[in-house]
């Protein structure tokens, strides 16, 4: 089976966790480009030291990659101007910001929903990895209601830019009914 060539958008700390995660376990994945804005940034500098191919001309360079599926780990108004582009070039967007252009999706219970789309939003990875957890259990019992409070690590704080912390900090509720 031939592997999909897949590339990175955004060289920080996302950015590279998933480059880190798609070099340990690639099943059918060949990530063919770390893309960011800074040459210099330690992320770019990581990939190339892991052998991947790294540019710093953004998402120039990766409309150029012939890379099917693209993960945007950039900004949520990065991926607003981006998302059109590189749907121009069929490739495939995997929105890793709060942009939620395309439909929210979290793969163990809708991934297969959206695949005719060209750009599907992962909702926050407190969602990532609640919702999985409530979907198997309604698929055993009935599950009337369901609430998750979700924050970040105290580590991540002072990471995130300050849109994404103040969203972090109203918790999300989440409903999944029968």
């Amino acid at each position: 089976m031939d592997k999909i060539k897949v590339a990175i958008l955004g060289s920080g700390n996302i950015g590279t966790d998933l480059m880190y995660k798609i070099l340990k376990r690639p099943n059918n994945m060949e990530l063919c480009l770390v893309a960011g804005i800074d040459a210099d940034s330690d992320g770019l500098s990581r990939a190339r030291d892991a052998g991947i191919a790294t540019s710093a001309d953004s998402i120039e360079a990766i409309l150029e990659s012939g890379a099917q599926i693209v993960f945007d780990a950039t900004s949520a108004r990065a991926h607003k101007a981006n998302a059109p582009r590189m749907a121009a070039k069929n490739q495939f967007a995997i929105d890793l910001t709060p942009a939620a252009i395309g439909p929210y999706v979290v793969p163990p219970v809708n991934g297969e929903a959206h695949l005719q789309e060209n750009n599907v939003n992962l909702i926050s990875c407190g969602a990532q990895a609640s919702i999985p957890l409530i979907y198997a259990a309604s698929r055993v019992m009935e599950i009337e209601y369901a609430e998750l409070i979700t924050l970040p690590p105290p580590s991540q704080l002072v990471l995130a830019p300050a849109p994404i912390l103040m969203n972090s900090l109203r918790p999300p509720a989440w409903r999944l009914k029968k």
